[in-house]
């Protein structure tokens, strides 16, 4: 059996382990909606001395030959037989005076054709119905190809969503056969009945042939949905639906934001989200480079951002990361959801915005409150103000006096280790006269070379911080938290 050449997936899509999609899927054409575009099996498939595998054989009925021209029956003859054709090429099945017709170079993409034979009045208004066909083939397509693992949980919604659509479209189709047995349809009524499907499923097939062009998915989808329902703005029906499949296809997202808002858990399996995690930067780094990039770049932003998310990216990667500080420090955070926090939609009431916002205010109260209770910022803090901000220098000109000989050698004959002990000597005597801080012994020295310039700029930097430390008020407007009494 031939087997099915899928649209290419997007780069990133396919480095994601996923598991493989069952052969039984890809092998067998009539279970996908594909079965028109196959002209015939492979002639290893076939018996021997057994004639290739034709849609012709049936598609043409026993009555082949002239005698079958459509255009040689009597005008109510032709609209019975062409009403029953459309029916079928209505769920995208070839009948026996309407063929279907793959579109080269376009996966998806099929025309349908009528007899030309056929009276012109009818095939005007036949003519007219097959853009309806070929959308519900392509939306049929689409959702057989989005719904395999390595396309992601987004589409994977957004497919979902469009199945039960179909679903729908294919009851409205047996209604009118019900109505065609009955002998109550003609071709005028059944393009009547159609009209109200016709736009839902045009505006849903321009969406699908953005999305397939594209190769969206995650983010992108989103994006593409969202701008789609806006431009559909004049049509409050196409509208309304454009934004069912966006609230459909953001559940899957929405399910990764929660858990990172109120977590500070990564749950992508498919690399849709728009933070990513550099697992290959541990926090263990911390312990000999306080500069490490752990901070910055174990969590960052992508560039494939949902739009309605633009304005507030960054406080959500912020909250993840609070979150995820305190429990790499084993401090189990208990956010207690009720329903106003809970993500549902990304609406038009912007209720998401707030919960965020919430989230936010939540991760960095907690975190707040861990760092001085459990890890006493308060001390840390004095000790930056009395040892790097020389509060009360008077350890530094001693241990200056002490080093002198050691210091006036150039850089790279220092030894770092003679410096070290003059430095806890002199921390020593500063704690003795001061009162007790246990944070000195965290100092270390280190030998780095500075230009006069650097040396100047440093030096007005401590003037000026030295100034602005004489008020308690000054202080509070220079710490963006709640300073307390330091």
């Amino acid at each position: 059996r031939p087997r099915r050449q899928l649209p290419p997936l997007p780069a990133h899509l396919e480095m994601d382990p996923a598991p493989a999609t069952p052969r039984w899927n890809l092998e067998r054409p009539y279970l996908t909606g594909r079965f028109h575009q196959e002209a015939k099996v492979s002639a290893a498939s076939q018996a021997p001395g057994s004639k290739p595998f034709s849609l012709d054989s049936f598609s043409r009925g026993a009555g082949g030959g002239a005698g079958s021209v459509l255009g040689s029956y009597a005008v109510s003859v032709q609209e019975l037989l062409v009403i029953d054709d459309l029916l079928s090429a209505l769920v995208g099945i070839e009948g026996r005076y309407i063929s279907i017709k793959r579109v080269r170079g376009k996966e998806g993409y099929v025309v349908f054709q009528i007899d030309s034979s056929m009276d012109l009045a009818l095939q005007e208004l036949t003519r007219r119905i097959f853009p309806l066909c070929e959308d519900f083939v392509l939306a049929s397509q689409f959702v057989e190809s989005r719904s395999h693992f390595k396309t992601g949980l987004v589409n994977h919604a957004l497919a979902a969503a469009l199945r039960a659509f179909l679903l729908d479209y294919q009851a409205m189709v047996a209604q009118l056969e019900h109505q065609f047995r009955l002998g109550r349809l003609s071709v005028q009524g059944l393009w009547f009945f159609c009209q109200r499907m016709m736009s839902s499923l045009n505006a849903l097939a321009v969406l699908i042939e953005k999305a397939m062009s594209n190769n969206t998915s995650g983010s992108a989808t989103l994006n593409l949905l969202h701008s789609q329902a806006k431009a559909m703005a004049g049509d409050s029906a196409v509208r309304s639906l454009l934004e069912k499949m966006t609230d459909c296809a953001s559940a899957a997202y929405l399910r990764m934001l929660e858990r990172w808002v109120y977590e500070g858990v990564i749950d992508d399996p498919y690399g849709e989200f728009f933070i990513a995690e550099n697992k290959s930067l541990q926090k263990e780094s911390l312990t000999q480079d306080y500069d490490a990039k752990y901070w910055q770049q174990r969590y960052s932003l992508k560039d494939g951002i949902p739009s309605f998310l633009n304005n507030v990216a960054a406080t959500i990667l912020t909250t993840g990361k609070y979150l995820n500080v305190m429990r790499e420090c084993g401090h189990n955070v208990q956010v207690s959801l009720s329903e106003n926090s809970k993500l549902t939609s990304f609406g038009s009431n912007h209720q998401y915005l707030e919960c965020i916002k919430s989230a936010y205010d939540f991760a960095s109260g907690e975190l707040l409150t861990l760092m001085k209770d459990k890890y006493d910022l308060i001390g840390k803090l004095r000790s930056l103000k009395r040892y790097l901000l020389l509060d009360q220098g008077d350890f530094l000109v001693h241990f200056m006096d002490i080093a002198r000989e050691e210091l006036t050698k150039k850089p790279e004959d220092i030894s770092v280790e003679k410096l070290q002990v003059p430095l806890v000597l002199c921390c020593c005597l500063f704690v003795s006269r001061h009162g007790e801080n246990r944070f000195f012994a965290a100092l270390v020295m280190i030998i780095d070379k500075l230009t006069l310039r650097h040396c100047i700029i440093l030096s007005l930097f401590i003037i000026y911080t030295s100034l602005l430390l004489t008020s308690r008020c000054e202080v509070q407007q220079l710490l963006p938290i709640q300073v307390m009494k330091i």
